[in-house]
């Protein structure tokens, strides 16, 4: 062999070492991007907005084990978790999936960090169609030529668009009556007729036919899963390592106390629907029966097949840029929650 010949092998050798040993580096590198930090610095601080988790961590005592600092706020939902997540108020947020979308339409950066379903959504639905009094809507099909309380950047809009779809309706078919839904708005707006037909959850759906059913007031069920529950954060604090281990920490008691309630309804009523909520025991037991049984998955893949099914479906109908749900997962906690049942 020449000289020449022996020299072009080896820097061919040479090249061939610097490419494979680039991408290990490469591959090592993004190992570590998708690591999950599991060192929570003293002093780490967590900003948390889940007041039914605060709750539930206190009457079970596991509160006591959190490793990390907690400021608690009294702020759950869609609207207000944006808007904290905004003024760099908050670190986490307890939601449905609607506000992921809609923040990331406004332009926040945001990831989903837990999902808990029911185990049984279409028997223990969180919403059903209320129907104002003296309305004749027997079921979903009766829809066209409603007046639909509609609330675009919550999950009750996501799911009147998801019934119309059902129903094989437009929206031109109906009326949405744009009404943000807190409390009982929606009650309201069915019992003064301003609506025809609203989604109401939870304990209102009781309150509404005792108050207005002798007035004709009825119920549907809309025949839907409507029952992911997410927690979420800032993509800003994910990437701090501090804050993001703890909010691993998090997920794993959130999904501890989750069960805890489930395991211990009458303390749950008294510690939480009554001494918190203002409610009686009874409606406390109403709502206990209607919640059903958890399911917190340990992969995310359905998941985020439904979660892009939802994104496709709002992005038509509100005109609003499609995007790829997958980003909306950090997948770095996907099994944290369900191995925290699954160990206990």
């Amino acid at each position: 062999m020449s000289k020449r010949t022996s020299r072009w092998f080896a820097l061919v050798a040479a090249a061939c070492s610097l490419t494979i040993g680039s991408s290990a580096i490469a591959a090592d590198t993004a190992s570590a991007v998708n690591t999950l930090p599991t060192e929570i610095p003293a002093g780490t601080v967590l900003r948390i907005g889940d007041p039914e988790t605060q709750t539930a961590l206190k009457l079970s005592g596991l509160i006591d084990k959190l490793p990390f600092k907690v400021e608690w706020a009294n702020i759950s939902g869609g609207p207000l978790t944006i808007e904290a997540f905004r003024a760099n108020a908050l670190d986490v947020g307890a939601v449905a999936d609607i506000p992921p979308i809609h923040a990331t339409w406004t332009g926040l950066d945001v990831r989903i960090v837990a999902a808990q379903l029911r185990k049984d959504p279409i028997q223990h639905p969180i919403y059903q169609l209320g129907i104002a009094p003296g309305v004749d809507v027997r079921s979903i099909g009766d829809l066209k030529g409603k007046r639909i309380a509609f609330s675009p950047g919550q999950a009750q809009g996501a799911l009147v668009l998801r019934v119309l779809q059902a129903a094989g309706l437009a929206k031109t078919d109906v009326t949405l009556v744009e009404i943000p839904s807190k409390g009982d708005t929606y009650p309201v707006a069915l019992a003064n007729h301003q609506v025809d037909v609203a989604p109401i959850s939870g304990v209102l759906i009781k309150h509404y036919l005792r108050q207005y059913g002798a007035d004709g007031a009825t119920t549907i069920p809309h025949g839907l899963r409507d029952d992911p529950s997410d927690l979420y954060a800032p993509k800003s604090v994910l990437d701090d390592p501090a804050k993001a281990a703890a909010l691993g920490a998090y997920v794993h008691y959130w999904a501890l106390a989750s069960k805890w309630v489930e395991d211990h309804p009458q303390e749950w009523i008294k510690g939480y629907y009554v001494a918190t909520q203002g409610l009686n025991a009874e409606d406390g037991q109403y709502l206990v029966d209607a919640e059903g049984l958890i399911d917190i998955p340990t992969r995310w893949d359905e998941v985020i097949v439904r979660q892009q099914a939802t994104i496709d479906l709002l992005s038509k109908e509100l005109n609003k840029p499609a995007f790829k749900a997958e980003g909306l997962f950090d997948r770095r906690f996907e099994t944290i929650a369900g191995r925290a049942l699954d160990a206990s």
